[in-house]
């Protein structure tokens, strides 16, 4: 009877892992990380390792975020402009304002909740489509830090902020232990708490969403609201590294964001995510650029290289809904 129970328990545990990631993703970061080991003599070290991680950090917390958008069935092409307004607004109220570093921070992470708000809000309210809206707040996101900066970094952060970025407590970075922490709490909430399966179940059918008693439109608001929130999270983080705010931070950082989230297993169409795998896709694409650094490839072909990721994670998507169907 102990090895029946066993043998049931078996299976279950590979199911629940299979929920919490795709294990392609998995084999493909294993690959990835055992082929530029290869490579490179230096990719293999604790201090490659940490930069990684360090790299990683502000596209993986821009992908917890879209990870509840996208598994809601929306969509959020803002986050990189949102990023670079938090940077400038929260370095803008340390330096022109002179205002206390805990205020500059606030500042920022309240300038992207305020982003995601809007966006919510003109998702939900005035029925334009998120794709529309979260475009349009591209521009105006971007728009505003550029007029708000003349066009210009604002640099020179109190030493607080710029520990943020910066710090190394026990030689590992702040913004790594970051990323990890938010990844921890944003995988709780979303495997665990009500507000996450809502937003699950919003985006496998809003209708039946709406018949079990689920606010869909303010549950909306509250998911855009949450990406815009890391957004300048992300934007706080990426200031602090640079001691500067830099209206144009995160340039086409959401396609990394929404690469990242669809090659973890996030539904592209909604109703299945995981943070666990945004954050396995995140350290895809921080290992893949942070081997292409170390074998001198060219930015250029970088680039390309996050568009090909883009389609693969899209692939993957298609394989994993087909095998669903069948």
């Amino acid at each position: 009877m102990n090895f029946g129970s066993m043998a049931m328990r078996r299976p279950a545990a590979l199911h629940s892992l299979g929920n919490m990631i795709r294990l392609e993703s998995l084999v493909v970061l294993l690959l990835l990380i055992l082929a530029l080991s290869l490579a490179s003599p230096y990719f293999l070290s604790v201090s490659n390792a940490l930069n990684i991680l360090l790299a990683t950090s502000v596209i993986g917390i821009l992908g917890f975020g879209a990870t509840f958008v996208i598994a809601a069935a929306g969509i959020d092409l803002s986050v990189g402009s949102i990023l670079g307004f938090g940077a400038v607004t929260g370095a803008l109220a340390v330096n022109a304002l002179d205002l206390p570093w805990i205020i500059g921070i606030a500042v920022s992470l309240l300038a992207g909740a305020f982003c995601g708000l809007v966006n919510g809000l003109l998702t939900t309210r005035a029925r334009v489509p998120a794709f529309i809206v979260t475009l349009g707040m591209l521009g105006v996101a971007r728009g505003a830090a550029l007029v708000l900066t003349n066009g210009q970094p604002v640099y020179g952060l109190p030493g607080p902020m710029v520990w943020l970025g910066q710090g190394r407590p026990f030689g590992v970075p702040v913004p790594a232990i970051i990323f990890l922490g938010v990844a921890a709490i944003t995988h709780f909430v979303l495997s665990r708490t009500r507000f996450g399966k809502y937003a699950l179940v919003i985006g496998d059918n809003q209708n039946a969403a709406r018949a079990t008693g689920i606010h869909v439109e303010r549950h909306l608001v509250a998911l855009y609201t949450l990406s815009g929130f890391l957004a300048g999270l992300a934007g706080l983080v990426s200031a602090a590294r640079v001691n500067s705010g830099d209206p144009t931070a995160g340039t086409g950082y959401e396609l990394a964001a929404i690469t990242a989230a669809i090659l973890g297993g996030t539904n592209l169409f909604g109703g299945r995510a995981s943070v666990v795998g945004t954050l396995i896709g995140a350290l895809i694409m921080g290992v893949l650029q942070n081997g292409l650094n170390l074998l001198a490839v060219s930015s250029f072909y970088q680039q390309m290289a996050i568009g090909a990721v883009l389609v693969l994670a899209v692939w993957l998507d298609q394989l994993n809904r087909g095998r669903g169907r069948a």
